[in-house]
């Protein structure tokens, strides 16, 4: 008989113990829900609810149970439902009479909102850390080109120069702000919620903060209503997910574009491409192109759980089960695209000459040319007129700014001088660049220092 089966007169059908079950995904919380155990008996052992004898026999047979399913000793059952009924009926074959008493002064609802939440700071700080070693490795890379001149783009055309290390530092500022974006996830999942019983609370006199503190917790939630059917703090850390997977995603597709023959800014580590079984001259960016594709399956995380939550009324409802396993598949895609991504960036070599080649193409000088005009006291209006004439017959004659005469640049305005040419040279257009969060080199290592430092501090 189910452990809640007292009510009923008959089992429940086979195909409703499967369809109902969620044993074979939320097995993995079995760190959590002993760990919450062992806090919840402790707690009724203090407080004179059960006799200590009974909290302390309790407490070890988690502990050896615990041990026993790290060294994979243990067969979780189908119909014991769920973690929590698996590791109670566990405990009671194991100890007897007093694993009954767990489950005094608590419910499943608010034993899962306290293992989701353990799971998602648990899951929160592994994200700041993968996040953290990807920082580190951009930033490594960015100080060793800091004058490597490369094309900006806007509508993926050639715009202006910039350096290959100003360009990772754009990456580095996404994936610190996905970094407080799961700080915020794991401050959102720490608050205590056993206690809130079913969603009552309970006449037992629980000492819910000594709960709180034997368990890290920060906080106790604050209504017995929401402690059970707030899932917030999921979709927060889903949000997390998805946002860092759309990070991710962009910079794929740039090292996807850039190791085309078209560009070769980029070549991919051979440990990190694959080959055609048809085309023996193909070396494919697959990983990168994977980790794209895996974005829109962190979003269906994010949405289905959105979905789900969208009608509930209070307080808890079995649709809720349905956040496990969205949950730990956001998880699992992000841990493998940091950790691949990482390992795929680590190996990337970058074609230096290449990426100078093509900022030499596509006027990115033109918008430098206007302002040296303006500095020669012509208003940026008119200078912006002037180099667009300027650019347009350069493309009908397929010709560069800087392969026209003096002469010829003073046809289209008398104020250009002998000084033109160091000023539109590529060098000096980045090196201009001195602003805060500028490509300047100078600004670029207070950049990496700021962000080095913001990793030491984490």
């Amino acid at each position: 008989m189910k452990l809640w089966g007292g009510r009923f007169e008959k089992s429940t059908d086979g195909m409703v113990d499967d369809f109902h079950s969620s044993i074979t995904f939320d097995q993995r919380l079995y760190r959590q829900d002993i760990a919450g155990s062992i806090a919840h008996a402790t707690m009724l052992g203090e407080q004179g609810i059960i006799p200590q004898a009974d909290a302390d026999c309790i407490v070890e047979g988690l502990k050896a149970l615990l041990a026993d399913i790290e060294a994979g000793k243990v067969a979780f059952a189908l119909d014991a439902e769920d973690i929590h009924m698996n590791v109670e009926t566990l405990l009671i074959q194991r100890i007897g009479q007093a694993g009954k008493r767990l489950h005094t002064g608590r419910s499943r609802n608010d034993q899962v909102a306290l293992d989701c939440r353990m799971y998602v700071k648990d899951v929160s700080l592994e994200a700041v850390d993968l996040l953290s070693a990807l920082m580190t490795a951009l930033l490594n890379t960015a100080e060793q080109h800091t004058r490597t001149i490369m094309p900006g783009y806007t509508h993926m055309q050639k715009a202006q120069p910039i350096t290959l290390g100003h360009h990772l530092c754009a990456y580095v500022e996404m994936f610190r702000r996905d970094i407080g974006r799961f700080q915020a996830a794991h401050r959102a999942a720490d608050a205590m919620p056993l206690g809130s019983g079913a969603l009552a609370g309970t006449t037992y006199p629980l000492n819910r903060a000594r709960v709180q503190e034997l368990l890290g917790f920060t906080s106790l939630t604050r209504n017995s209503l929401d402690g059970v059917s707030d899932r917030d703090f999921v979709l927060d850390y889903l949000y997390a997910c998805s946002v860092t997977m759309m990070h991710l995603s962009r910079f794929c597709e740039e090292l996807i574009l850039w190791n085309t023959h078209e560009f070769q800014f980029v070549e991919m580590d051979d440990g990190y491409s694959t080959g055609s079984s048809i085309m023996p001259q193909k070396k494919n960016p697959d990983m990168a192109e994977l980790v794209r594709g895996k974005t829109g399956r962190v979003y269906g995380d994010l949405t289905a759980l959105f979905t789900t939550m969208k009608g509930l009324p209070l307080a808890y409802n079995k649709d809720m089960q349905e956040d496990k396993e969205a949950l730990f598949d956001a998880r699992d895609t992000l841990v493998k695209c940091l950790s691949v991504f990482t390992g795929m960036f680590k190996t990337l070599r970058f074609k230096a000459e290449n990426m100078k080649k093509g900022a030499s193409g596509g006027f990115t000088n033109a918008t430098d040319a206007a302002d040296y005009l303006v500095k020669k006291g012509l208003p940026f209006r008119e200078a912006h007129e002037v180099l667009g004439r300027m650019v347009l017959s350069c493309i009908k004659e397929d010709r560069a700014l800087l392969d026209l005469s003096l002469e010829e640049m003073r046809a289209f305005c008398p104020l250009f001088a002998p000084d033109v040419y160091d000023a539109l040279s590529l060098e000096t257009c980045v090196n201009l660049r001195g602003v805060p969060g500028g490509p300047a080199p100078a600004m670029v290592a207070e950049t990496i220092a700021d962000n080095r430092a913001f990793l030491s501090a984490l």
